[in-house]
C-alpha cells in the first residue's frame, strides 16, 4: 500500500508540474507603463547640438546642430525647436503559441484561423531553430501620458494593434515571403552573412548598429527571410530578440514603420521600406522586465549576454515581449 501511494503521489505531482508548464507558455501579463519601462533609455535629449543625458552613456544618432527648424506651412513657414528624443513607440509579442498576447494580458484561441504553427520549446535548439508568431502595436506611451514633449511634436498615434502573423499567410513560409523581400536571394551567400560580425561587434561595443548592413542582425545573424523562424535558436531571449528585429525589418516593408530620425524627418516621417536599425532599441519586458542598465534598452545587433540573464526560465518554452524604443527627431512648433 505504500508503495502503491508513493506512485501515485509521485504521478499527482508529474500531473501538476506538467499542468503549470503547459499554462505556463504564454505567461501574459498587462505591461505596467510606469514600474516596467526603462525611463532613462529616453536619453539622451538633444535641442540642436546640445545633447542631455543625466549620466547615462547610450549611444545617439546625429542630430541637426542649429537648433531653430522651419517646416512648411500656408502662407508662411512655421518656425520651431529643433528636438531629438528617444521615445517607447512600439510592442511587439513574439509568442510561443498562437493568440498569446504577452504584452496585453490574454490569450485568445485562434483555431483554424491561424497561419502557421509555432516550434518554439526548450528542445528548440541550433539545428532546426524555433518558429514563433508575433503581434505589433502601436504603443505611444509619451503621448498617451501626455506629456508636453510630445504634445509640442504633435505626435497623434493612437494606441493600435497594427499587425498580427497568425493571419499572414507568408509569416511562417521562408519562399513565399520573397514576394515581400526579393532582395533576400542577394544575401543567402557566405560572404555576406560573414559582414553580421563587423555589425555584432559595433552593435555590442556601445555603438549604433551600421545601417548600411541592413541585412544583419549584428550577433544574431541575418534579419533574411523575414520570417518568425530563429534559424539559431541559442535560447529563448536571443531567438525572440532576432524575431523582434525581423518585425520591425517587415512593417518598414509594409510601409506600417517610417524614418524618424533625421534632420530630413523633422517636419514629417519619411517612407523607409528598408529598415534603419540606429533609430531603434529593444527592452525586453516578458517574462521579466529588464528596466535599468546600459543595455536595457539595447541597440539592435548587441549580443543578448548582455541583458539574457534571469529572463527566461527554459522549461517547456515561454513567450517573450519587447517594448521598442525609436529615435525621433521633429521640430517643436
Amino acid at each position: 500500500m505504500k508503495a502503491l501511494m508513493k506512485i501515485l503521489s509521485a504521478a499527482a505531482i508529474a500531473l501538476t508540474l506538467t499542468a503549470t508548464a503547459t499554462s505556463a507558455k504564454c505567461n501574459a501579463r498587462f505591461l505596467n507603463p510606469i514600474t516596467e519601462v526603462c525611463w532613462d533609455c529616453i536619453f539622451p535629449i538633444s535641442v540642436g547640438a546640445l545633447s542631455i543625458n543625466l549620466g547615462t552613456s547610450r549611444p545617439d544618432t546625429p542630430n541637426q546642430a542649429f537648433p531653430i527648424c522651419l517646416c512648411p506651412g500656408f502662407p508662411l513657414p512655421r518656425i520651431g525647436l529643433s528636438i531629438g528624443i528617444w521615445e517607447p513607440a512600439r510592442l511587439v509579442d513574439v509568442a510561443n503559441e498562437t493568440g498569446c498576447f504577452t504584452n496585453l494580458g490574454f490569450d485568445v484561441d485562434f483555431g483554424l484561423f491561424s497561419r502557421g504553427k509555432t516550434s518554439a520549446n526548450s528542445r528548440a535548439g541550433g539545428d532546426n531553430g524555433s518558429k514563433w508568431h508575433v503581434h505589433y502595436y502601436y504603443y505611444p506611451l509619451i503621448s498617451m501620458l501626455g506629456t508636453a514633449i510630445d504634445g509640442l511634436c504633435l505626435d497623434t498615434t493612437a494606441f493600435d494593434l497594427a499587425w498580427m502573423s497568425e493571419i499572414d499567410p507568408l509569416w511562417m513560409d521562408a519562399e513565399l515571403t520573397t514576394l515581400l523581400n526579393p532582395e533576400a536571394l542577394l544575401f543567402a551567400n557566405p560572404v555576406a552573412q560573414a559582414a553580421c560580425a563587423a555589425d555584432c561587434a559595433v552593435a555590442s561595443s556601445g555603438n549604433l548598429p551600421i545601417d548600411q548592413l541592413f541585412w544583419c542582425d549584428g550577433c544574431s545573424g541575418s534579419l533574411y527571410p523575414v520570417t518568425g523562424d530563429a534559424n539559431n535558436h541559442i535560447g529563448g531571449v536571443q531567438a525572440s530578440s532576432v524575431v523582434t528585429a525581423k518585425t520591425l525589418a517587415r512593417m518598414h516593408r509594409l510601409l506600417l514603420a517610417r524614418q524618424t530620425a533625421s534632420s530630413s524627418a523633422l517636419c514629417q516621417s519619411r517612407i523607409a521600406p528598408l529598415i534603419r536599425k540606429s533609430q531603434y532599441r529593444r527592452q525586453i519586458t516578458r517574462p521579466f522586465p529588464m528596466t535599468s542598465g546600459r543595455y536595457a534598452g539595447a541597440p539592435l545587433g548587441a549580443s543578448t549576454q548582455f541583458y539574457d540573464r534571469l529572463r527566461e526560465v527554459p522549461y517547456v518554452g515561454e513567450s517573450f515581449g519587447y517594448l521598442l524604443w525609436r529615435k525621433r527627431n521633429c521640430c517643436a512648433l
